[in-house]
């Protein structure tokens, strides 16, 4: 196919495709989806060789969220029977850590339900970290509280924060449709505040809830602008007890064409298959591994993933390896510049002001949606609710039995 050969032209030249072309992506057949996917491949390989790295979340504290993400099983008044928790002490997170890294985890993600962290809750935060990396010196923190006011960012990232994390989710245009309580400048607002503190930022989407293909094109047009080194696409799994609950609206080839198209917008950024893989790839997830070059280790914030091991033998099975912790996860070019920008904000960085107000949602890096535990073998049908296909996490962070990692 021609789209096909220009795409990995132009992702091996880090060049961004036209409109129509990404939206070109989404709308191949079924017929062409192999074909798709090995074009994708090409340009993860070109920069991400065969690694594929390996994140684990903790969630750091539980539901009783005042916003109203409708995606979003922790939400304000969500009916979803989840664990419910408040903040967890330094050691319990860093234990919590530690059977991720030991899983094979190169980065550890700490997430907190929410509007936004109080300066308070930033320290809480801070000495989290400080517990997590005077056990594992080498590994990444990814914080995810939700918008950051002014001089937070900064604080983590003194207190030793790699990256932080907030994601759009979807287009500006949809936005409203899907929570009221905040906006999607607010989002943008704090990934911009992650980029000028120095850390990595990490900001992605949810596919599922009943956008457009241009929805989804707009959404991540707008995430290349921001230039995140991360990019995790979740799948919305329909939570029970949730607003979306009866939104069935993925298959396995819908999914790779969206992994497809995010590629070749952003080729050289870290793409990370999130919330919704088991559900909605099952038995193909190792062919998004062709796609992308990061997932999630294990369970999720409120819901089970697959086991860890499975996700192990998966990587191995498909001929990919596990990124090591001495490997740079983002090509030369992308971490050089990140460290100059690092860098620059350090040097430039003042004393940070108090923040006066809480802000910020504090939607996961991908585990609002829920996960399946076991491959689901049918297809869910729009208009039904499926409680069947999502398990609730009652192990791990919030509780006195052993993580899934």
């Amino acid at each position: 196919m021609d789209l096909l050969n220009t795409l990995v032209d132009k992702g091996l030249r880090r060049e961004l495709p036209t409109r129509e072309e990404a939206l070109a992506v989404l709308a191949t057949s079924d017929d062409e989806l192999l074909d798709v996917v090995a074009a994708a491949g090409k340009v993860r390989r070109q920069w991400f060789g065969r690694r594929v790295k390996l994140n684990y979340l903790v969630n750091l504290k539980s539901g009783l969220c005042p916003e109203d993400c409708s995606y979003c099983s922790q939400r304000l008044g969500s009916k979803a029977d989840i664990l419910k928790y408040t903040w967890l002490k330094p050691e319990e997170a860093s234990a919590a850590a530690a059977a991720g890294v030991a899983g094979g985890a190169k980065r550890v993600c700490l997430v907190a339900s929410g509007r936004g962290p109080t300066d308070r809750d930033v320290e809480r935060v801070g000495r989290t970290i400080e517990a997590i990396k005077e056990q594992n010196e080498d590994i990444e923190v990814c914080a995810c509280l939700g918008l950051l006011t002014d001089g937070q960012a900064e604080r983590l990232k003194d207190a030793g924060a790699d990256a932080y994390n907030h994601n759009l989710n979807t287009s500006e245009a949809t936005y409203g449709q899907i929570t009221k309580t905040h906006t999607y400048a607010d989002r943008v607002d704090t990934v911009q505040k992650a980029h000028a503190a120095g850390l990595s930022a990490c900001s992605g989407l949810i596919a599922g809830m009943g956008e457009s293909d241009e929805d989804l094109v707009d959404v991540v047009f707008s995430l290349r602008e921001l230039d995140p080194d991360s990019v995790p696409v979740n799948f919305l799994i329909p939570f029970e007890g949730t607003p979306l609950a009866k939104e069935w609206n993925l298959t396995p080839q819908r999914c790779l064409r969206i992994l497809a198209m995010v590629r070749f917008v952003c080729p050289d950024i870290e793409v990370r298959l999130a919330g919704g893989r088991e559900v909605h790839l099952r038995s193909m997830q190792p062919l998004a591994l062709q796609v992308v070059n990061s997932i999630f280790l294990g369970d999720y914030l409120t819901s089970e993933g697959q086991a860890g091991q499975a996700d192990l033998d998966m990587i191995a099975d498909a001929g990919f390896e596990v990124e090591g912790a001495g490997t740079s996860s983002l090509p030369a070019h992308r971490a050089d510049a990140r460290a100059a920008a690092a860098a620059a904000a350090g040097a430039s960085q003042g004393p940070c002001g108090s923040a006066a107000a809480e802000a910020g949602c504090g939607s996961a890096c991908g585990g609002c949606s829920g996960h399946a535990h076991e491959a689901v073998p049918a297809q869910a049908e729009p208009g039904e609710v499926r409680p069947d296909l999502v398990a609730v996490r009652r192990r791990g962070a919030g509780t006195d039995l052993a993580p899934n990692a």
